[in-house]
This record gives C-alpha cells, structure tokens and sequence, in this order.
C-alpha cells in the first residue's frame, strides 16, 4: 500500500543508473567542458568566500585562501568528482563565536583539529553511516539548502554606508541590479538550446560583464565587496599556546566543524551522485575532507566542507571528471595573484542570477506533490527538516530528521507484533508475528494470559525477529510468569544465538532442523540473568 508513497520520494531527486568514476572517456571535447566548467565555478566562488569571510568575522583573503586550499585537495583526492568544496556559509556561522572571543589564530588551531577528527572519522569508515539517512531528510536537505543559498544572494543587494551599516540598493540601481540578475537567468536559460560549447552560467556572465563594463552600468561589482588581491598562502603554525586549556577552548568548536563539515559534504556527494549517476567513496571524502581543512588551517584559511550550490553549477554545466575541480582552484588562486583587477569587475548582478538558477534546479519541486501522498511521518521530515536548516544549522536538521524518522520507524514497528492463537489437545499455541526488539516488548506480554492459559504452552517465533537485549529479557520474563503459574513453556524456532544468551529460559526451547539462523544484533558480554541480573 505504500509503495507508491515511497516511490514518490524516490522520484522527487531523480536517481539515474550508477556508474564507476572512471567511465568519463577524456577527450579534447571532454576537457575543453571541464576547463570552462572550472572556470564558471571559480568565478562564483569568488563571492561566496568572501561574503563568508565577512560572516565568519576573518579577512576576505582568509576565505579565499580556504576555497582555494579545501577545493584544489577534494578534487584531487575526494570521494566523488564533479563535487565542489570550500568555504561554507553552515561553517562560518559557527566560526564567528570563536574568532570574536579568541581571535582568528585559535580559529585556525580548530581548523586543523577539525581536520584531523575528519581524517580519523574517516580512518574508521564512519562515513558509510550517512547511508541511515533517510530519503525524506535528503529531501529536506535538498530544499532547504536551496532556501539558505536564495536568502544568501539578497545580502548583494545592500550597500555599505560612510558609517559602515549595511542599507538596500534603491531606485535606479536597484531597477539595473534587478534587470541585469533577470536577463542573467535568461542567458543561462537560453543559451543550452543554441550551443554546448561554453557552459550556460559562464555564457550568462560573460554577457551580463560585458555590458556592464561596456556601458559603465552603475551597479555593485565584485570589487565593492572586498579586494581580492593577494599572495599565495604561505605556511604558518598557529599561534596559540600549546596547552590544555588552548585544547579546551577549541575542541568543542573542533567536533562541531567536523560534523557540520562531513554531514554536508556526505550529503552533498549522496545528491551530486543522484544528479550524475556516478558512485562514490564516503570514507574517501571525509579522508579528503579532513587533510584539506589541516593544510588550510596551516595556509591561514578559515576551512571549508562541500558547497551544494558550486557543485550543482559544476555537474549542470556538464563536468564529470577531477579536471573541473582542480582549474576550478587553480583558476581561483590565479585571480587573487594576477587577475584580481579584471575579477573585481565583474557585476554582482550575474553571479546572483547564476546562484537563482542552481536555486531552481537544485530545489525538489517534486516534494510539493509528493508531501500529500506519503505517510505523514515523512511528510512532516521533509518539511521539518527544511525549516531547521533554514533557520538554525544542517547538521541539527539532519539529526532532528533521522531521530524523528528512527522514533517513527520503531513505533511502527512496535505495532505489529501480534499472535496467531491454536488450543489443541490441552495445548495452547501462540504464533508469534513481526519484530521482538525494545518498542514492542511490552506489547509482546501483553499477548499471553499465564493464570487462564492451560498446563502446556508453546510459543512459536518462526515468523518474528528477536533483535535486542529488551526482546530477550521479555522472553526471560514471560518464562518466569509460566513458572510462577506451573505452567509448562516451550519455545520454538529461536535463533542459535538466543539460545546461547537466554539463560533461564535455556531449557524451555525446543530445538529444530528449520530453527533460523541470525545474531542478535546487540553482543553481550554476558548473559542475562534471573530479574536482568549479569552472572
């Protein structure tokens, strides 16, 4: 019955036939696709670094510097190509509280323990547990990212005044910053039903750039935001006492990096893999993840996880391989060396309308129809989890999410155990159905009636499942009524493994040839004992 509730979620992030990373063949045309795809994706980082720089409280070069450093090692070594990382709007938000109450070198310090905590998150393969996530928070994820990024682009639309406080662009320029975003979104629009030699979002900024340098259209450029001029990164050691107390300080924001950083990048490379039909690495990304953001934190960058909107413009202009990623930074670092006049330039107007467009394509417009039609539980994370990562952070959003989703699916769970009842010949058999585990372990006694039950009772769980130490202490317990009663209990078809962990009720089961073969799920130590006593 609820197979097409379920498939409407698949649908709504259409998932295409996976493939190995190594299938792209790389011919010239293949390569001039990826180049001018990095190139796209340099010129948008541009601005997000910055204005991420300003949020996290540090100099736009710290920004750019990270964008740089986490892009140019996730593409080599990341767990998925096409996927774009760098300085990060659900990283820098954190970042603020610590650089305003210790300064910008402890932020650094947290940089590099949050890329070691990801290096051994990775080490320990956590990263294959983003796969518990369910379909309905990824969607969430999606929708809410897409939120966070359109809010995101407003913040170009105010100046700043004499006095340093941000105000809203009126009247005229307002009318051109409007006019210039729209005819942007048309380019981008228009352009892959003429030509799929150059990337539809570079086309659009090429045009909008053009004519407003051409006719010194006065709007925001690049430039107004920040220089972006610079050096290459030079090498440094934090400065910060080498203490506990430095520890103390920097660890809590280091573990609350790391997880942001791996959740959004684990998610980001699950999306980018939808999008692509490509396979990837979990574990692979967070190895990379964690020795970007320890090379950036010794190169002063601010550190950085996967950007949903950079990588969506990677994949929709048609990159499949490391090659985008790689000129992607190394065209970002030749900007901020030798090209940082020509860069600043470039109307802020074009790079939103690019960012509305990953806007629309990135946005699961399929959830609208959908919400209606799956089970409620799931149509209550969608939402959920959208308005939380709107509002406060990711990785509370996804928590909330798969907690909420675990708690539904436990619940629901609970509810089907039940039991087929036979009397025959003095004999009373209860057919146990569905899942022994801790949610349905007191509707499981509530299924037997010791004082009225006859001398001989069998339990059969040939069709149900025990899972966890609840389901075998309910056992225990039910075994201990019977006896209380003087009731004879034989207990049928349980797992080799129940019969090794089940102590008093051990010579109560009845072996057989069909008796199931599966583990508990839980290993204990030891065995359970008379009123859950160890022994």
């Amino acid at each position: 019955m609820l197979k097409p509730a379920y498939a409407a979620i698949s649908n709504a992030i259409p998932i295409r036939r996976m493939r190995n990373q190594g299938d792209v063949a790389l011919t010239p045309d293949r390569f001039r696709i990826e180049l001018l795809s990095g190139l796209t994706v340099a010129l948008a980082l541009v601005p997000e670094a910055v204005a991420f720089a300003f949020v996290a409280g540090v100099n736009p070069l710290v920004g750019l510097y990270a964008a740089f450093i986490v892009c140019l090692i996730t593409a080599a070594f990341g767990g998925r190509p096409g996927m774009i990382s760098g300085a990060t709007g659900a990283l820098a938000v954190v970042m603020v509280s610590l650089v305003a109450s210790h300064g910008v070198e402890y932020l650094f310090a947290a940089v590099i323990l949050m890329g070691l905590i990801q290096i051994a998150a990775g080490i320990l393969k956590l990263g294959r547990f983003i796969r518990l996530v369910p379909h309905p928070v990824m969607l969430g994820f999606v929708n809410g990212l897409a939120i966070v990024i359109f809010l995101a682009q407003f913040e170009q639309f105010k100046v700043t005044g004499i006095d340093g406080a941000k105000t809203w662009i009126t009247g005229l320029p307002l009318a051109w910053m409007i006019g210039l975003v729209a005819l942007t979104m048309v380019v981008i629009h228009v352009v892959p039903k003429l030509t799929r030699l150059v990337p539809a979002p570079l086309a659009a900024i090429l045009v909008v750039a053009a004519i407003v340098i051409g006719f010194d259209i006065p709007v925001p450029r690049v430039g107004d935001m920040a220089s972006i001029a610079g050096t290459f990164p030079e090498f440094s050691i934090p400065s910060v006492p080498l203490t506990l107390e430095t520890l103390h300080v920097i660890l809590p924001y280091a573990v609350i990096f790391a997880a942001i950083g791996l959740i959004e990048s684990l998610l980001t490379l699950n999306l980018v893999g939808e999008k692509t039909g490509t396979r990837g690495g979990s574990s692979q990304e967070c190895l990379a993840q964690g020795a970007a953001n320890v090379v950036t934190g010794f190169f002063g960058g601010m550190g950085g996880c996967a950007m949903i909107g950079q990588s969506m413009i990677n994949v929709e202009s048609g990159a499949r391989t490391r090659i985008s990623g790689l000129s992607a930074a190394v065209l970002l670092l030749s900007f901020i060396l030798f090209a940082s006049a020509l860069i600043e330039e470039i109307p802020l107007a074009a790079l939103i309308g690019v960012m509305f467009m990953v806007v629309i394509g990135t946005f699961a417009w399929k959830s609208f129809a959908i919400i209606a039609r799956v089970p409620r539980v799931d149509a209550a994370v969608i939402v959920l989890v959208t308005i939380i990562t709107v509002l406060t952070d990711l990785a509370v959003a996804v928590v909330a999410g798969v907690v909420i989703s675990a708690l539904a699916y436990a619940w629901s769970n609970a509810t089907r155990i039940r039991a087929t009842i036979e009397d025959s010949n003095g004999t009373k058999v209860y057919r146990i159905e569905g899942p022994l585990f801790f949610g349905s372990a007191a509707g499981f006694q509530e299924l037997f009636t010791p004082r009225d039950d006859p001398d001989r009772v069998v339990v059969d769980f040939k069709a149900s499942r025990v899972a966890d130490q609840s389901a075998l202490q309910a056992i225990e317990t039910l075994a201990e009524k019977y006896d209380a009663v003087g009731t004879r209990l034989e207990l049928l078809h349980l797992s080799r493994d129940c019969h090794a962990l089940l102590a008093q009720a051990g010579q109560l089961m009845v072996d057989s040839d069909d008796d199931p073969d599966y583990g508990v799920a839980v290993h204990y130590g030891v065995r359970i004992g008379r009123f859950g006593d160890a022994h």
